[in-house]
């Protein structure tokens, strides 16, 4: 093993809320499972595998959930899904020096989160209001998120859902489920990436005890998403979330600043 016992159990702890947070705004948190990893792993590449994976876990449930509701709607996120899925792939064959993903991940997490947050204090509480865009937009967002997303090794949701937001695509709701459906296939498709430049490692022992603790975070996360949170309540939390992760991956991670 890589970790004590001790260390796996709070690594655990921390993943478990993380997933709960996360998938309640249908993200799989791997941004911050990047962050955590990244203080107790050497390895670049088991870092960026395992986040993938437990990113896995929790969509897979959250989109089982929001299938079940009725918020997938496949006919309109198959543009995004299209275009992102061989991009993630080209992303992830990238071999990026730690301190560059790092600062790529972090100054795009801080921008799209400064958006959702302007967005949303600018919205009156009620609004949930949707725009219509043509065709080409949604592939090229699909396109560009889904490069970005095999480049810094995450499911790329927590890119898209700001974004969204912002450009009043759909309901608060039903762009979760993008995300979380988006976060998916990618993560899918970023793990084929890793896997065909033999850069994909998984540390099996710790690696289980973060899946299990991460489908248990899922579940609780989307749960409490369809039934507690309402549409500007969504944003708020997605916008916090991406902000604070986005903070700390630049500072800590990309400039390896120290407090």
């Amino acid at each position: 093993m890589l970790l004590t016992v001790p260390e796996l159990l709070l690594l655990m702890g921390g993943f478990l809320v993380i997933a709960t947070l996360y998938s309640s705004v249908g993200f799989g948190g791997g941004s911050s499972y990047l962050a955590l990893l990244a203080l107790v792993f050497v390895s670049f590449f088991a870092i960026r595998s395992t986040a993938l994976i437990c990113n896995l876990v929790v969509v897979s449930g959250s989109s089982y959930h929001y299938l079940k509701n009725g918020h997938l709607d496949f006919k309109k996120f198959l543009p995004f899904v299209v275009a992102s899925i061989p991009m993630a792939f080209l992303g992830a064959r990238f071999r990026l020096s730690e301190s560059t993903f790092f600062m790529i991940l972090g100054g795009a997490l801080i921008i799209s989160a400064v958006a959702l947050i302007y967005q949303t204090v600018r919205a009156k509480k009620s609004e949930e209001i949707s725009s219509n865009y043509p065709a080409w937009v949604t592939y090229a967002l699909g396109a560009g998120i889904g490069l970005l997303s095999g480049l810094v090794g995450i499911g790329g949701g927590i890119f898209l859902a700001p974004v969204l937001n912002h450009m009043k695509w759909d309901k608060s709701i039903k762009i979760a489920a993008l995300a979380s459906f988006f976060i998916l296939v990618n993560s899918i498709s970023s793990i084929g990436g890793l896997l065909t430049k033999d850069a994909f490692e998984f540390p099996w022992m710790e690696g289980l005890g973060l899946i299990v603790a991460v489908f248990i975070g899922g579940q609780i996360g989307i749960r409490l998403s369809l039934s507690k949170l309402t549409g500007n309540g969504i944003k708020i939390v997605t916008a916090i979330l991406v902000l604070v992760v986005g903070v700390r991956v630049l500072l800590v991670n990309g400039l390896q600043l120290e407090f």
